[in-house]
């Protein structure tokens, strides 16, 4: 199957995302290193706690823009350019004053406060993004049942969907009884696995194959065949999304056999 233009924009989406990182983390090592050097010629008469809250507001701008991993460089960075040009004994890697000593860890120890501070406050718009994007998405399936469009494409679609929710490499619909033995979600999003639950959030899905049920009014209609991605954990709230999905779909199937 080729590719959508959503999945192309996805992948350019990504792409841009992971070279924004990259330049950030950079960023992250060199920014603190030229702040400090810009104060240099100010050090004699800046005090040591204003050059900090200096580099304080430096570490804050690369935690936004970047991940948690560029806050750490540019905590650790700033530390360490702080005590080499604007701490005496001056182009050392030394401290010779308690005082000094304790600003330097205090920066250090702000910009990890701040830089968990910026992480938390991308997961959660990230989530709430995500959870906006399965509205739109459950939305989309139960106005194309509501439109009468053919099962065949209904289908498809919550095919395309469950690829990208689940980061599977294939998804299929299989219609009849499912086979026994067979790697199966649950109507609560767990997953069961040769008899055991399966932590999918820590481990992904689990073997070569995932039955995710399709019902209609309590009778089983058949089932989404989910080809994982090794490793790749699925939180809870996807594979919850994922029965919904498979619920439009059942839908769709009912609504052709009845006017059938």
């Amino acid at each position: 199957m080729a590719p959508s233009w959503r999945d192309l924009t996805r992948q350019v989406a990504h792409a841009a995302v992971v070279r924004k990182r990259s330049l950030v983390n950079v960023c992250g090592v060199i920014a603190p290193l030229g702040v400090t050097a810009s104060l240099v010629p100010a050090r004699a008469s800046l005090a040591s706690t204003a050059a900090a809250l200096i580099l304080v507001a430096v570490i804050a701008a690369i935690a936004i823009l970047g991940n948690r991993l560029a806050g750490l460089l540019a905590s650790a960075s700033s530390g360490l350019w702080f005590d080499f040009f604007l701490i005496r004994p001056y182009g050392r890697f030394a401290i010779s004053h308690r005082a000094d000593l304790e600003t330097t860890i205090s920066l250090f120890v702000v910009g990890l406060i701040v830089t968990e501070l910026a992480a938390r406050g991308r997961h959660y718009r990230r989530v709430a993004v995500e959870e906006a994007d399965y509205v739109a998405v459950i939305h989309d399936l139960g106005d194309m049942v509501a439109q009468g469009v053919p099962s065949a494409q209904v289908i498809e679609r919550a095919s395309n969907e469950l690829i990208h929710l689940l980061h599977l490499r294939r998804c299929s619909y299989r219609s009849g009884a499912q086979g026994p033995y067979r790697t199966t979600v649950l109507s609560h999003g767990e997953v069961v696995h040769g008899g055991l639950r399966w932590g999918v959030s820590t481990m992904g899905l689990p073997g070569s194959e995932v039955d995710l049920p399709v019902h209609y009014g309590g009778r089983a209609l058949g089932q989404f065949v989910l080809v994982p991605t090794p490793g790749w954990s699925v939180s809870r709230e996807r594979m919850i999304v994922a029965l919904a999905i498979a619920g439009q779909a059942g839908a769709a199937l009912a609504t052709r056999a009845r006017i059938a």
